[in-house]
């Protein structure tokens, strides 16, 4: 039974028995996922038997990120609410057991497509439906009521835009490894476009991170079976998730997308939507106003640069799991891209500023 880095097997598999999840007199084996870039994620196995344990990374973390407690509370939800999310399965808020706070949940058969090798077989039908499956997904999970799923006070939606751009403001002050004019630009031009927006913009559940490469695919078919990595789900602004999925698309001609390298291009394939398409479609079957989606645009490209300043530090201190000082590089040239995409949002540009 040998243990990855940041999963002690010999504490985790007593846990696990205990609570019926595996077989404790039996081997088990331990892989860590590829992918994720944040919280960690492992599969552990035992013939069959199959569950996913997440937890936190090792190393710098911003304040207020990476509540597992909170990730499980919220995937206990939406699934009590239909929704295509892995099933919780249980918490552990003991963080002597593995040396952090974790959750587990179930294993979902299907296929994540973050590669061009994983995408390699999709037609250009299956591009299509698969765009308009992830919309469709998303307008999903922005209608369900969060009182009827026990999500009422996962956050305050009202006044959220403001709060958003205070946190990561904080969250840039503690993370950054080098000063970024552009970013200060933008933390002002987001001050000043939020404060002339309405106090009670509507609101929904807000996943905080959704894209493509968030998602389950079934293996036969375009179809979503499952939305993963719920650490930044909160109650707001539902065109904060629109805005995130739009900033992680990527059409061929697209510079500056292309130069986020750690994020891949899979929507480059013939058969993806253009963003403009993917906001009209978001907009038809929601019946939302998108009118303020440019804010959200800049907010969502801000609070993703935060996130990779703070990965280089991790990797820059060497506590960065999976990873060589070759990311902290990546890392920068994508923060640098974020920062200069949003400028050109900021200046006028609009989602086609995207594809600069």
């Amino acid at each position: 039974m040998r243990s990855p880095e940041g999963l002690d097997l010999d504490l985790l598999v007593p846990w696990l028995g205990a609570r019926d999840l595996i077989d404790p007199a039996r081997d088990v084996q331990a892989i860590r996922l590829t992918g994720g870039l944040s919280n960690v994620t492992f599969l552990v196995s035992q013939g069959e038997q199959q569950v996913v344990v997440r937890r936190p990374p090792l190393g710098h973390v911003m304040p207020t990120a990476h509540d597992m407690g909170r990730e499980f509370q919220v995937i206990s939800g939406v699934t009590r609410g239909g929704f295509p999310a892995p099933r919780a399965l249980a918490y552990c808020d003991d963080d002597t057991v593995i040396g952090a706070r974790f959750l587990v949940m179930e294993y979902v058969e299907g296929r994540i497509i973050s590669s061009d090798a994983a995408a390699a077989d999709l037609t250009v039908e299956d591009a299509g439906a698969l765009s308009a499956e992830l919309v469709d997904v998303l307008t999903d999970l922005h209608a369900i009521d969060a009182t009827e799923v026990g999500l009422a006070e996962l956050g305050r939606p009202g006044g959220f835009l403001g709060r958003q751009v205070a946190r990561w403001s904080k969250q840039w002050q503690l993370s950054k490894t080098r000063d970024l004019p552009p970013i200060d630009e933008l933390l002002t031009w987001l001050d000043s476009r939020v404060a002339g927006l309405p106090q009670d913009l509507p609101w929904s559940i807000v996943h905080g991170d959704y894209r493509l490469d968030n998602a389950i695919i079934d293996a036969r078919e375009p179809h979503i079976r499952a939305v993963l990595d719920w650490e930044m789900a909160t109650l707001g602004d539902p065109l904060m998730d629109l805005a995130t999925m739009l900033v992680y698309w990527s059409r061929p001609g697209d510079e500056l997308r292309h130069r986020i390298r750690f994020a891949a291009f899979v929507t480059d394939r013939d058969g993806f939507w253009e963003r403009e398409q993917l906001v009209e479609r978001y907009a038809q079957r929601s019946g939302r106003d998108v009118g303020h989606l440019d804010v959200c645009i800049v907010l969502s490209g801000l609070k993703l640069a935060v996130i990779m300043e703070s990965i280089r530090k991790r990797t820059l201190a060497g506590q960065q799991l999976g990873a060589d000082t070759s990311l902290a590089d990546g890392m920068a040239m994508a923060t640098d891209a974020l920062a200069e995409m949003g400028l050109a949002v900021a200046g006028g540009g609009g989602i086609a500023a995207l594809g600069r």
